[in-house]
């Protein structure tokens, strides 16, 4: 039986409750035993409540001020202690616990990720963010405290599980696969018009609106190109992408004698989170299986960088280094989030994220010295207006 002392930061997203939803499976098949310390939200406050109320943390946050009330309201009488804000959620990051979900979405999870870190917990970590704008340092930051860092996006976690992490000379190439999202056949004359709605409507995997686009851009695939670079230790030559559809293979490492290894299954985000959650054991719970003569055939093909540019722009903020990768992931957020809001089209996200790298990198945006988060935070800061100006001078000339 597995047995953790939990922390979800984010636990009303996707990762988050998929989270608590396989612990309740793997408590009710008893193979695991699983104690809460604290779980963060934030304006959900129904479904933080309901999670309070089930698991009964030492502390339940929300990082929404305003809502304080209504979850002090929601919770009376349960015996857990409740808190609002920014500090209270990077407060609970910090709190003893074996293991601590990283999940909460956005630029908004790197403090609280970046504080986990800190605590000596095996860190699970869903946040693309806290990778892309500081990778190295929270690596180390993990290690120095005495933790363990496991990915869990789907694609890190697969490369995860065939690397081999004593001996990473013996590999030569990791291949991340991408499903090639809702418009992967979409002609190009046609993206354009593309809607929000359109966008989300990911023809595989269930996801917040802002991945979906991501997805949909292929700019996630570029982040998480990004993160591996980090995580393996791989310089960008080293890493590919292919479009695999199907998404049953969820990655690849290749090794130098030419044998190359494959994690599959089925496209269900708590495959990846029970790895972590157990690892280095596994744990059992009523998990999606293989049917391969069903599926009867996986195809592959090579991206196409021309309709979906995001890729090729994340490839060279990568080789750039520095900052430029936190200039990419910050650039890319805000104009994603201007296309759901439908104040800027499908096609100038890219178009957005490149002018933001240009005028950064001519203006020579840096970490500088100090404290890496606070460093990141400072140049996403800077990002953030600068992509929200460009957005802002493409409304006025519209």
């Amino acid at each position: 039986m597995i047995r953790r002392r939990v922390t979800v930061l984010g636990s009303t997203g996707s990762v988050g409750s998929s989270t608590l939803d396989l612990m309740a499976r793997a408590e009710e098949t008893g193979a695991g035993a699983f104690e809460v310390e604290a779980l963060t939200g934030g304006a959900n406050i129904a479904r933080l409540a309901e999670q309070a109320r089930r698991w009964r943390p030492k502390i339940a946050v929300t990082a929404d001020e305003t809502r304080l009330g209504a979850l002090k309201d929601a919770l009376a009488g349960t015996g857990v202690a409740v808190a609002a804000g920014e500090a209270a959620v990077t407060e609970a990051a910090q709190r003893p616990a074996d293991w601590i979900m990283a999940s909460i979405v956005g630029s908004a999870g790197l403090k609280s990720a970046w504080a986990a870190a800190g605590t000596g917990a095996v860190l699970a970590l869903a946040n693309k963010e806290s990778l892309v704008c500081c990778g190295p340092a929270l690596i180390q930051r993990v290690r120095a405290a005495g933790g363990r860092l496991i990915p869990v996006d789907s694609e890190h976690s697969a490369i995860f599980q065939v690397f081999p992490a004593e001996a990473p000379e013996r590999v030569s190439k990791l291949v991340l696969t991408a499903s090639g999202g809702p418009f992967r056949q979409t002609p190009a004359a046609r993206m354009a018009s593309i809607t929000p709605d359109q966008a989300v409507a990911h023809p595989n995997w269930s996801m917040g609106a802002k991945i979906s686009v991501d997805s949909a851009t292929m700019a996630n695939k570029g982040l998480e190109m990004i993160e591996a670079a980090y995580l393996f230790d791989m310089g960008a030559n080293r890493i590919d992408v292919v479009v695999h559809p199907e998404s049953i293979i969820h990655s690849l490492v290749e090794y130098v004698d030419g044998s190359t290894l494959a994690q599959m299954g089925p496209p269900d985000m708590r495959t990846p989170i029970a790895c972590a959650l157990a690892w280095p054991d596994r744990i059992e719970w009523p998990a999606p299986r293989l049917d391969l003569p069903a599926l009867g055939r996986l195809t592959f093909e090579a991206p196409d960088v021309d309709r979906f540019p995001a890729l090729g722009l994340a490839r060279e903020a990568l080789r750039a280094g520095g900052a430029t990768p936190a200039v990419f992931n910050a650039a890319n957020e805000v104009a994603a989030l201007a296309f759901l809001d439908r104040k800027l089209g499908f096609l100038n996200i890219a178009a957005v994220v490149a002018e933001t790298l240009e005028r950064a990198t001519k203006s020579g945006m840096t970490f500088g010295s100090g404290d890496a988060c606070a460093a990141a935070l400072s140049v996403d800061a800077q990002a953030r207006r600068l992509a929200q100006s460009i957005i802002t001078d493409l409304a006025k000339a519209a």
